[in-house]
């Protein structure tokens, strides 16, 4: 009750979602990519020189939610100065426990009526000056999303913007929890700046943390699986957490191994035609903070237990009180 269908194309099947992610996804291709690499470097590095030293902060809030905001505001061109609106409705519209009752249900969908009304200035701003790498400019250009409905318009940004904040946020978090954890592996990343070990690093963490827990999936037919009858229109729940600590393939699962031969093969951003879009934006984010923290020697210390986001789904932190020091 009190709910609106909000398509998405994570949820759709082809041929609708193959087109609409065609559309999008080359905005989150490699030449894309190397485009964004320099900058992204650099906001990292403005940021982690505006970091104290030896001083008690909120590494949540000064960094992972600070680097993901401005990461969404670039892919969307959307207006620096209010830029922080989009952490506020990603926090909203991906949180599961405001599905519970009608009354949250209700302010839920008023933050996404809010945040459609201003993508619709954005996307008639953009109509009438289109740019070149934007992703609203991207969809405007496409004839299998310009003609979207309001409700479909809504349900791929919360799609866009969620999948783009609280994955690469909650990875940025672990990382420094992470390496908290496991003061050997941290050990490795410290005397060794090799940038390949860098990004195996960025793939471990990946893999430890699963930043979206799980995925829902209808099943197409009648099978068996391990011994289990699953039933053609039968909901299954994915637990990627689950999968990126099967013993068959991750020995010692539960700990980071930063040289993990196989870290790979990891499934935090889902597999096959519905693998996470921006999965390269999210691999640059996280391993350009790790180049950046071991270019400056820095270490994060962890002063207590984070405290979590409460859901099933999105598997993160609210809060965690760092500090840095030097190696």
């Amino acid at each position: 009750e009190g709910e609106i269908p909000m398509p998405m194309f994570i949820a759709m099947d082809p041929p609708q979602h193959t087109a609409q992610r065609r559309t999008v996804a080359p905005a989150f291709g490699p030449s894309e990519i190397e485009r964004m690499r320099a900058d992204t470097q650099a906001r990292t590095a403005a940021l982690i020189d505006t970091l104290p030293v030896g001083e008690t902060f909120d590494w949540v809030e000064r960094l992972s939610i600070e680097l993901t905001t401005d990461m969404l505001a670039i892919l969307f061109d959307f207006p620096w100065e209010e830029r922080h609106r989009l952490t506020g409705w990603s926090d909203a519209l991906g949180d599961i426990e405001s599905f519970d009752t009608l009354e949250k249900r209700q302010v839920r969908l008023g933050k996404a009526f809010e945040m459609g009304a201003a993508f619709k200035q954005l996307w008639d701003a953009k109509a009438l000056n289109p740019g070149k790498h934007d992703l609203i400019s991207i969809m405007l250009q496409s004839d299998a999303m310009k003609h979207m409905s309001e409700n479909e318009f809504m349900g791929n940004l919360i799609l866009l913007i969620v999948g783009g904040n609280d994955t690469t946020r909650n990875s940025m978090s672990a990382y420094a929890y992470g390496l908290h954890c496991f003061p050997e592996e941290r050990a490795k990343l410290e005397t060794n700046h090799d940038p390949e070990l860098a990004v195996n690093a960025m793939h471990e963490i990946l893999r430890w943390q699963t930043p979206l827990a799980h995925m829902r999936r209808t099943a197409t037919e009648d099978t068996e699986l391990f011994g289990h009858q699953i039933k053609a229109r039968d909901k299954i729940a994915l637990w990627y957490a689950s999968a990126n600590r099967d013993e068959s393939v991750f020995p010692d699962g539960d700990r980071i191994i930063v040289d993990r031969e196989n870290a790979r093969r990891h499934l935090a951003f889902g597999y096959g035609i519905h693998r996470c879009v921006g999965a390269r934006v999210a691999e640059l984010q996280l391993t350009t903070l790790i180049s950046e923290m071991q270019k400056r020697r820095l270490r994060v210390n962890v002063l207590a237990e984070p405290e979590r986001v409460h859901a099933s789904f999105v598997h993160g932190y609210r809060h965690m009180p760092v500090q840095l020091e030097k190696y």
